[in-house]
């Protein structure tokens, strides 16, 4: 699908039309891939129309179907549901109803739709395109459509999905548009419940949904430290109740003053049997006469604002769809935009849902390993992760390695979940776990304790560091550290953190030519709210951040609708790094956010004043702008200020704002808790390893090859380990940020949808991908 001449994207779109509808259940972010649909296919000189009321609307056509305009989709962005309605629809179902839908769209000379929905919607609009021809057939024989102008204009239909739905059920796709906010919403009022169920010691089952997919449940059990975990995909062994409940008891015997039960809606016993909260409550009252209470989530998971992560992922989709439709011919096949890692693909919508039906066949006929294996990598990881950490017996053979684990940096939250998984780890695999209070000052000053499992007990949701950290470097202290090292024969270090924890482990490997006590395996975990470790794509704690600046504006941008003709210049944090401020900027609708690495002059401060000047013109009477702490020197947030505020008299007045240390703190989001649990155990699962390979006669290890040095990142699709040294090259020591970063190609998107008429690079786009990794 490479193209060999460039394709100007602006005029993409002249003369063609597009129609978006949202169809099933709602889920939080559809309305960020309508709202970047619209704009993105106004951009690129398209006409697009909404479809109220899902595939009812289409059938019955009159004012369902209304042209958007740029202003329609404005604060849009942070509302959960969707703002175009979905219904389901029996009338789409027959031939005659899907007849009247094609007559709808032929008059109106739409030829490209956009479906957001779960499998069912996106299924239905596959058979829709395939029998076109037929139902165009259909309408000129009635006389309903005329042969010459209207049916030649409309010979094929192009057809794009974005799978909106809470459960993440598609198969073939990492996250679906609404899963990340269910789960912020379900870890509300886990972390609710917790609070109460330790004032009185109970037991807390809470049902989730997922009918039947339990990706919501997994992680749920995952993010809060769960007892128990109830899913579909893997009815649990004969004999669970009994296991169930001497976990309960065991739990209660080592000081534990809460147990959490989590059900999927869908969960199934291994002979097909229901296992409802109510069930569950009996046995575990009538068993263990433990007070016990039952929670229904139900439809709270469906509602609220979208967390910044969907309204990023709804706003990725929506281009992607766009470009997906503008570039297809008759002969490709239905595609369904989604995200891998970090990239968006493209992928063949009935392959997709290929594979998301085989699940439940898998599921049906008792093969769980493959229904589980068929979800796809992402939901494996967690399964597997969840294994290692619920069975809580540790080892009778210990290993007598002894494993520190110290925070370097500022905090950030989800650092503890990161400290509690790789302990557990440790200790499953019989080792000793060491605390390393206050970074590398506590690892030269000896403030070092053993950890055992209680130690670290509800850890995963809470904010900040536990152990203490500081920003302190290794290298001025030195020779005390080797001097601990060998005193509490240190055999392997996890250090999790910014910046300082990936330059402080460098300094630890360059100095083990003078100290051999240093010849020992280390991990970095990056864990920083301004997302700048070389190595890895994202880091523990800038979720938490990027959710807590994007709430932040949705309530500046509302106070700001309130007042009308008023700019907020938003200051972020991130060090040298916009991640942050460009982040948030997508997910909060803003219309610039100013960074170091995309360097801006006085030109480009007087486009984005004028381009308010013209905004205010407008319905849409308010501005917002980010400006990531270090961007510039001397164009300062006062400076900033000072200029709109000149040039914005007598149109707009302005207001600052500095976020500050708020964007630290807080209780970590479902995703840094999950991220954080999942790179702690792999983290430490990798040292045993390690350990193994660098093991000498009498208990030495001895480790001084670059491999043994290795910072755990996430790369585009995977978790890797690479060596700190061959980090070097890729980074910049000076500004402390990696030379490369991934996220600067979302930069043009953000000003694509605050209206700038710049060029969209577009080779880059996704090529349709068939291998479904499984």
């Amino acid at each position: 699908m490479q193209r060999s001449t460039p394709v100007d994207p602006t005029k993409m779109g002249t003369g063609r039309a597009i129609a978006v509808l949202t169809s099933g259940g709602d889920a939080q972010g559809m309305n960020a891939a309508v709202r970047a649909t619209v704009r993105v296919g106004i951009y690129t000189g398209a006409k697009v129309y909404f479809v109220h009321e899902g595939y009812q609307g289409l059938v019955d056509g009159g004012d369902n179907i209304r042209q958007a305009t740029w202003e329609s989709v404005s604060m849009m962005l942070q509302l959960g549901g969707t703002v175009i309605g979905s219904a389901r629809c029996q009338d789409f179902r027959s031939k005659e109803g899907r007849a009247k839908a094609a007559c709808n769209l032929v008059k109106l000379g739409i030829t490209n739709l956009c479906v957001i929905g779960g499998d069912g919607s996106l299924t239905g609009a596959n058979e829709f395109r395939n029998e076109w021809s037929e139902l165009l057939q259909i309408l000129l024989k009635a006389g309903r459509i005329n042969i010459s102008e209207e049916a030649k204009r409309s010979s094929h239909l192009n057809i794009v999905g974005m799978v909106g739905s809470i459960d993440n059920d598609f198969c073939g796709t990492d996250m679906t548009i609404g899963t990340d906010s269910a789960l912020h919403r379900i870890m509300e009022v886990v972390d609710a419940i917790t609070t109460t169920a330790q004032s009185h010691q109970r037991a807390f089952i809470l049902e989730v949904m997922g009918r039947h997919c339990g990706y919501l449940a997994l992680v749920t059990a995952l993010a809060c430290g769960a007892d128990w975990v109830f899913i579909p995909e893997m009815p649990p062994d004969e004999g669970w109740e009994d296991h169930l409940c001497r976990r309960l008891t065991y739990q209660r015997s080592i000081g534990n003053r809460l147990n959490v039960i989590i059900v999927a809606e869908g969960a199934l016993d291994r002979h097909g049997k229901p296992i409802t909260c109510d069930i569950l409550k009996n046995l575990v009252t009538k068993k263990l006469s433990f007070d016990t209470r039952a929670t229904i989530l139900g439809h709270v998971q469906r509602g609220g604002t979208p967390s910044a992560f969907d309204r990023i992922l709804g706003s990725r989709m929506g281009v992607e769809a766009v470009m997906a439709l503008l570039e297809a011919t008759p002969d490709t096949p239905a595609c369904v935009v989604s995200l891998s890692g970090n990239m968006a693909v493209r992928l063949p919508l009935m392959e997709c849902v290929q594979v998301t039906k085989e699940v439940t066949k898998a599921m049906a006929e008792g093969r769980f390993e493959e229904a589980v294996k068929l979800r796809g990598k992402s939901f494996e990881n967690n399964w597997n992760t969840y294994k290692l950490l619920a069975h809580v017996t540790a080892p009778d053979v210990k290993s007598n390695i002894n494993i520190a684990i110290l925070n370097v940096g500022a905090p950030c939250a989800g650092m503890n979940a990161a400290v509690r998984s790789a302990v557990r780890i440790g200790i499953l695999q019989g080792h000793n776990m060491l605390a390393v209070h206050d970074g590398f000052d506590g690892l030269a000053h000896g403030t070092i304790e053993p950890m055992a499992w209680g130690y670290v007990g509800g850890w995963t949701g809470k904010g900040g560091s536990n152990l203490g950290t500081k920003r302190s470097l290794p290298a001025s202290m030195i020779e005390e550290i080797s001097l601990n090292i060998a005193k509490f024969n240190i055999h392997a270090l996890v250090i999790i953190g910014g910046f300082e924890a990936f330059v402080g482990g460098l300094e630890l490997v360059t100095a083990r030519e003078k100290f051999e006590e240093l010849c020992i395996p280390l991990v970095v975990i990056p864990a920083t709210v301004s997302n700048n470790v070389p190595g890895s794509d994202f880091s523990i704690g800038a979720d938490t951040a990027l959710n807590t600046i994007t709430t932040t504006c949705d309530r500046i941008k509302q106070s700001a609708a309130g007042t009308k003709r008023r700019v907020f210049i938003i200051e972020t944090m991130g060090g040298y790094c916009g991640y942050l401020a460009t982040m948030a900027g997508l997910a909060a609708g803003a219309d610039a956010a100013y960074i170091y690495e995309d360097p801006f002059g006085i030109h480009d401060l007087e486009t984005n004043v004028e381009h308010l000047l013209e905004k205010m013109k407008t319905t849409v009477k308010r501005g917002l702008i980010l400006r990531n702490e270090k961007c510039n020197a001397n164009y300062t947030t006062d400076f900033l200020f000072n200029l709109y505020s000149e040039e914005g008299k007598g149109v707009f007045d302005c207001r600052k704002n500095v976020l500050g240390h708020m964007q630290q703190g807080g209780t970590p989001t479902p995703f840094d808790r999950n991220f954080g649990t999942k790179m702690g155990a792999k983290a430490v699962l990798w040292l045993t390893d390690k350990l193994k390979e660098c093991y000498r006669h009498e208990g030495r290890i001895f480790a001084n090859t670059p491999d043994s040095a290795c910072v755990l990142g996430m790369k585009k699709r995977a978790m890797i380990f690479q060596p700190l040294f061959d980090l070097k090259e890729d980074t910049d020591f000076e500004h402390r940020i990696p030379k490369t970063e991934w996220w600067l190609k979302l930069r043009p998107i953000l000003k694509i949808l605050a209206k700038y008429k710049i060029s969209l690079d577009t080779s880059e786009t996704a090529t349709m991908e068939h291998e479904l990794e499984l």
